[in-house]
């Protein structure tokens, strides 16, 4: 199967569709049954549970072999545990705007992993919701560094913080202090997937 169903941050002009552009062959606008939310970071996700009929896209991709373990690492889904993964990738089948039937795959949202201050976006309007101001865009340049770079560390790592910028993080709640060493909170991780790739 070579299409997928894309929101949010994949969908064409949002700031992951860069992930996929160069292996875009097709793009139509679709509309998938289901619930959609909006993250404390400001975008969306959407849950198969629901009866609104959530705005998209089907995009038609070339290579699909190679670009779907991509957005299955992207999602949070494991072939392997998929119960466990952030993200279920499901076959559907959807109407595009000519009323033809397209059967592709679609990423909705573990139910069990939504966090307890995502809001409902009523009619599942994610689109007008994104015109919104987001969290990230408060957030100052060195914030971002540095949330990055504790993204990319492992096992007993330790990154230099000053204590003006560790104030900071914490009172927005992005990181969390585990002793010895500083990570990133369930937040924190949130923001920093949805950080455009020009600042990584």
């Amino acid at each position: 199967m070579n299409c997928v169903f894309v929101y949010g941050s994949m969908a064409e002009g949002m700031v992951h569709f860069k992930k996929i552009h160069s292996a875009v062959i097709k793009i139509d606008k679709a509309k998938v049954m289901g619930s959609a939310y909006q993250l404390p970071c400001g975008y969306p996700v959407i849950l198969s549970e629901g009866t609104d009929f959530l705005p998209g896209q089907i995009v038609e991709l070339k290579s699909p072999e190679f670009l779907i373990p991509l957005l299955d690492e992207f999602y949070g889904f494991s072939v392997f545990d998929p119960a466990k993964s952030l993200h279920f990738r499901h076959e559907i089948k959807v109407s595009i705007e000519n009323g033809e039937q397209v059967t592709c795959w679609a990423y909705f949202l573990n139910p069990k992993k939504l966090p307890t201050n995502a809001k409902s976006i009523p009619a599942a309007d994610w689109e007008e919701k994104l015109n919104s101001p987001k969290f990230m865009d408060q957030l100052t340049s060195r914030q971002i560094q540095f949330i990055q770079k504790l993204s990319r560390i492992s096992g007993r790592d330790v990154v230099p913080i000053d204590l003006t910028l560790y104030r900071e993080l914490m009172s927005l709640e992005l990181i969390v202090d585990k002793g010895r060493r500083l990570a990133l909170s369930k937040f924190g991780q949130e923001v920093c997937r949805y950080l455009p790739e020009s600042q990584l």
